[in-house]
């Protein structure tokens, strides 16, 4: 096996403009995979999750939301359940320091992000805490009181951090501190507020509601730096979209109150052209639509 070798060592050498031998064989190394704040890859396939803010649903959902998918919940008769999920989404946004697009047309954007659930500070928090607050009076200032040979070595954490953690529990009886919510940075989209532009880039069977939506979206993720298709000179991070009772009368979709609506496929041709930006975005939405106004009718 050693002949071989040498030949090919020695061709390689007299041959012309060769300075360096090199071999076929090479280091095999890990991907470089995305680290963002609030989020974990996959175990099964790889893909880049966050937490829906309900640990129990990102079980369910085989380890929580993928970046770059859109997720309808069906809004029940009262708006109750449904309502409170979609700030679940918008509260784990905050907590993990996430960018939000809050889109309504009957409830003011800076309204529903005053309603936040607070996040529930368990005893792993308050010991973490604790810990910090000790290491910042101390300043490390006592020596190392053990072996020589391990001083060098680097110091491992014993305790979880919360930081590091995937998802939250959050109590619903008591509202976040306007603090926390307003070292989030929103985007905020209330329908009535919005001056509906007209675009020939948008199909022209879209209601304007819809249209101007999509717009605002693609705009947000164009200039904010979440288009993951174009290189970008910012820090990576996660814009979380919530949007509330889409297909509602209230923006301006009669297919639920006409016989014969202007724009029957409007609806899903929002969708698609949402689901096409998210696809190459770090970004994931969550939609809740009134099921019980539109079902029976062709979308």
């Amino acid at each position: 096996m050693a002949a071989p070798y040498e030949n090919g060592m020695r061709s390689s050498a007299s041959s012309p403009g060769f300075g360096i031998h090199c071999t076929s064989f090479q280091k095999k190394t890990r991907s470089k995979l995305v680290s963002i704040s609030g989020t974990k890859h996959s175990l099964q396939n790889g893909l880049l999750l966050i937490s829906t803010g309900i640990p129990s649903l990102d079980y369910v959902l085989g380890g929580g939301l993928a970046v770059g998918t859109l997720l309808l919940v069906e809004e029940d008769k009262y708006n109750s359940f449904s309502f409170l999920f979609l700030k679940y989404f918008l509260a784990e946004g905050v907590v993990c320091g996430h960018n939000l697009f809050v889109a309504s047309a009957s409830k003011h954007p800076g309204d529903i992000l005053q309603d936040l659930p607070a996040p529930i500070v368990d005893d792993v928090d308050k010991i973490e805490m604790q810990e910090e607050v000790k290491i910042d009076s101390k300043k490390l200032e006592e020596p190392m009181t053990i072996a020589w040979r391990y001083q060098n070595l680097p110091k491992m954490q014993t305790s979880v951090s919360s930081s590091l953690r995937f998802g939250h529990y959050y109590d619903v009886s008591k509202q976040m501190a306007p603090l926390m919510v307003q070292s989030a940075k929103c985007h905020k989209f209330f329908l009535p507020d919005e001056v509906c532009l007209v675009s020939s880039e948008m199909p022209s069977n879209m209601n304007a509601g819809y249209r101007q939506l999509l717009l605002s979206i693609q705009r947000v993720i164009q200039e904010e730096g979440f288009d993951g298709a174009c290189p970008q000179n910012k820090q990576r991070n996660i814009l979380r979209i919530g949007i509330h009772s889409l297909g509602s009368p209230l923006w301006g979709d009669d297919i639920c109150c006409s016989d014969n609506p202007q724009h029957v496929h409007s609806f899903t041709k929002f969708l698609y052209g949402l689901r096409s930006l998210l696809r190459t975005s770090l970004s994931a939405c969550i939609v809740t639509v009134p099921a019980h106004l539109i079902q029976g009718c062709f979308m």
